[in-house]
């Protein structure tokens, strides 16, 4: 019975695509859901009625929904590389249940939504294929008119929901939120207590999050820098160096032990630090006791390598640099786009390093390390070693484990951004001299990244293009060097 349901409704859809373009579209009175984890929008641009029944234009702001279930019948997605659009018979001014399947995470897993249509607005409202109909208003903030959402590619850790007058509001998942004010403009009455405001310009900015120095030098934003956690010489971002050296932006102490009179003394209006700075939960208490607002960086739990790089349009809002972040992402989004469809090498990478303890640390299939590597055309060695509902980027192994797990790996990828940098084949056997029987070892493919490899957060890309050279042998590398 099932498979005659199922049969029906692919010939349904098969007819209605067909049929669509006679149909006429007109946009729903109103549209809204509920379920999931907020990270993923679902808008309804069109409805129209066609053979007796009345169906809907589903769109899920991801790539990463191949199907739903609606009514125990299974409808397949159509894609454009950024939404996963679906065709489904709706009824109209009613609560419906729909199980949308995702594939972003290390397993395919069935999320349930809640949709709401609202009956047909004016007959001669006709709607056209591009268009579309944002969900209700998730975010509202008393006395201001909300305009629109800004579109991210990758990331999804945070949003930026815009308002008429310029204001915007930032939200940080399982973290901040800020609203950003335009210069001149008031602060709205009766905020949040939860959220901060932030007035543009920012011109004195303690940057600990040293990930993003390297977006705010690309949006040409290092003049809103007050200080930073790291020395002049700490910097392979030469335009911060350039800056410490002459005397443009302090060094106001590591996260951990921030030189905070300095602080107050350069009128310090925004502190952004890394997920450090929850281990030292008294340093973000004293800075906020002080006046100084917090804004914790949580780049490094993109699961997508450019998600990473995407949060240039989170800091370009504070900046007031729209327009240049979005032009420099596109870019950098270009390069992934080179690899779509390149046929996988299926040849296995391990991503490593050896701590102090003898331990050694790989990264969790989540994370965005193993996705680059899937990108640049190779597959994750160590899939069988790590849990993937950690939320951890990174997880601790025994050398026992990682060996019988990375042994017979095409490649070997040293992680030296974190630990020290290996600069030969004996440095890592004196690190222990099982990886003598390594594979990759025995076939010269052992390579280590730069120790800048983490501030290098505006050309990932790179190290893919780096990563896609090793697999076949062609073109230069920037980050990686191999090991003789």
């Amino acid at each position: 019975m099932i498979h005659i349901r199922r049969l029906a409704a692919v010939l349904a859809l098969c007819m209605c695509l067909c049929l669509t373009a006679l149909a006429e579209e007109r946009a729903p009175e109103g549209f809204s859901f509920s379920g999931g984890s907020g990270k993923v929008e679902i808008t309804c641009p069109a409805i129209w009625e066609d053979g007796g029944a009345t169906w809907a234009r589903i769109v899920f702001s991801s790539p990463n929904y191949p199907k739903v279930v609606s009514e125990g019948v299974e409808y397949t997605a159509e894609h454009d590389g950024d939404t996963s659009i679906f065709t489904l018979p709706v009824t109209l001014d009613a609560d419906m249940a729909i199980v949308a399947t995702t594939t972003a995470m290390s397993q395919p897993h069935d999320i349930t939504y809640t949709i709401h249509i609202g009956a047909t607005a004016a007959a001669d409202t006709i709607v056209e294929e591009t268009a579309t109909v944002e969900a209700v208003d998730k975010t509202p903030i008393e006395g201001l008119t909300w305009e629109r959402r800004m579109p991210l590619k990758y990331a999804t850790d945070f949003s930026v929901d815009y308002y008429e007058g310029g204001y915007a509001l930032i939200d940080i998942v399982d973290g901040d939120r800020a609203l950003v004010v335009p210069e001149g403009a008031s602060v709205p009455e009766n905020l949040p207590g939860d959220v901060l405001v932030l007035q543009r310009p920012l011109k004195s900015v303690y940057l600990a999050a040293t990930s993003a120095m390297a977006l705010f030098d690309r949006m040409d934003a290092l003049d809103m820098l007050g200080s930073c956690s790291l020395e002049a010489d700490g910097w392979s971002v030469e335009n911060a160096k350039a800056a410490m050296e002459a005397g443009d932006m302090l060094f106001a102490g590591k996260y951990s032990e921030p030189d905070y009179e300095l602080l107050l003394q350069t009128g310090c209006d925004l502190a952004i630090e890394s997920t450090m700075i929850f281990h030292t939960p008294k340093v973000k208490e004293m800075l906020e006791t002080l006046g100084i607002p917090v804004l914790v960086d949580r780049s490094s739990y993109e699961e997508h390598p450019l998600g990473r790089t995407e949060w240039i349009k989170l800091y370009a809002v504070l900046a007031g640099k729209e327009d240049e972040a979005a032009e420099f992402f596109d870019a950098r989004a270009a390069i992934i786009d080179e690899y779509a469809g390149y046929p996988n090498t299926e040849k296995t990478v391990a991503f490593f390093y050896i701590s102090s303890d003898g331990s050694v640390v790989v990264r969790n299939v989540t994370d965005y390390v193993p996705k680059m590597i899937e990108i640049a055309g190779g597959r994750y060695a160590l899939k069988d070693i790590v849990d993937p509902d950690s939320s951890r980027s990174s997880v601790s192994t025994t050398m026992e484990q990682f060996y019988d797990a990375a042994m017979d790996a095409d490649y070997l990828i040293y992680n030296a951004s974190i630990a020290a940098p290996l600069n030969s084949m004996d440095d890592l056997y004196a690190l222990s001299p099982l990886f003598k029987d390594f594979k990759a070892a025995q076939n010269g493919n052992v390579w280590c990244t730069g120790k800048d490899l983490y501030q290098e957060t505006d050309d990932v890309g790179e190290l893919i293009v780096d990563i896609h050279n090793m697999l076949t042998g062609e073109g230069e590398m920037r980050f990686l060097t191999r090991l003789d």
